[in-house]
């Protein structure tokens, strides 16, 4: 169902589609409620060079019932929050709302873009009057039709994570998305779980994804390290998502799979490089290379030969620099007659060749 848009767009300021990633710093939960750490954060994330800053834009009562029925516990024993209850747990990770414009502020006085994933449509009323320059929706939301189209009415750039979506659902997905006003929109890779596997990354699908659907795509990354992300801009990866933590070792909800600030100033450098070193097709050397031609190999006199000699493998040999005969020349010389005296050194070409 590929349906093509312009691929360049702005996010705030940003040029998206057109150059290198653009990088996004996600806090999550990883402020821990306190005001200060992640004004600290929004700092650090634009020391490291990043582009965008993102909020989680939630309570605990939009996201889930506050029930200790087992429906609403965290059951599997290799979660990092195996045993918590879903509200209490969002409880302590919510971004409060009325931090979310002072937030916003202070990240472009830092040059940031600043924005949010919206978790219900009153989420969605309240980031518009703040004015975002997008939205983002989240994997685990992807099937939340109704949300996607409350967003998409918004007109503004959507991106949105596909996780655990099959290709029908990301189709209905994307379907709603322009039905109801969108025209701009991103989409992300995603693995929906924390921390993600590099073997369960699958960055293959990121062409696929492109394809398939005519968008920008990008990676939402939940893996350690920085290796998944830079890789997947040889893929195409237009848009980087990672979580951000100022140091891991403090805890924070995410911090298990989140990025300190040196290793996020990393992704931003080696993303760049990953992004020039694509290039265009090429052959025959680009312009830089074309001096180290010199250093190739071709044939010279490798002992002194008197007019008249012939020339064998004990007096020619193939060597840099490659101001000789080529090479390929070698066999079609040995046998042949010296026209002249030759000195050890010299490279060889076709005049000094008795013709026959």
């Amino acid at each position: 169902m590929a349906r093509q848009f312009e691929q360049q767009f702005k996010i705030g300021e940003f040029p998206i589609g057109n150059g290198r990633p653009f990088i996004i710093a996600e806090l999550s939960g990883n402020h821990d409620q306190n005001f200060e750490l992640a004004i600290a954060m929004i700092d650090a994330a634009a020391e490291a060079g990043v582009d965008a800053i993102k909020l989680q834009t939630y309570t605990a009562d939009s996201m889930t019932l506050d029930s200790d029925a087992a429906d609403f516990v965290i059951g599997e024993s290799d979660s990092l929050w195996a045993g918590e209850k879903l509200h209490s747990l969002y409880q302590k990770a919510a971004t409060p709302y009325e931090w979310h414009k002072p937030l916003f502020e202070h990240a472009r006085k830092r040059g940031l873009v600043a924005f949010s994933s919206p978790f219900d449509e009153a989420a969605v009323e309240f980031l518009d009057e703040l004015d975002v320059p997008c939205f983002k929706i989240a994997s685990f939301e992807l099937t939340d039709l109704p949300l996607i189209a409350c967003a998409a009415a918004k007109r503004k750039p959507l991106i949105m994570s596909t996780g655990m979506a099959s290709v029908e659902e990301i189709e209905e997905a994307v379907a709603t998305a322009y039905e109801h006003g969108c025209k701009q929109l991103v989409l992300l890779k995603c693995t929906s779980t924390y921390p993600a596997a590099p073997t369960n990354t699958h960055l293959n699908t990121i062409p696929d994804l492109r394809n398939r659907f005519g968008c920008i795509v990008g990676l939402s990354d939940h893996t350690r390290g920085i290796g998944a992300a830079v890789s997947s801009v040889a893929l195409g990866a237009k848009v980087i998502e990672k979580h951000f933590v100022l140091d891991r070792s403090a805890g924070g909800v995410d911090a298990a799979f989140s990025l300190e600030p040196a290793e996020f100033k990393m992704l931003v450098e080696e993303s760049k490089i990953a992004w020039q070193a694509l290039g265009q097709v090429q052959y025959g050397g680009s312009e830089a290379e074309q001096k180290s031609k010199k250093y190739r190999r071709s044939v010279y006199v490798s002992a002194d030969i008197k007019a008249g000699e012939v020339f064998t493998r004990s007096n020619l040999k193939v060597v840099r620099p490659a101001l000789g005969l080529a090479p390929k020349h070698y066999h079609e010389l040995l046998g042949k007659v010296a026209a002249c005296d030759l000195k050890l050194g010299q490279a060889m070409s076709w005049e000094h060749v008795v013709a026959k």
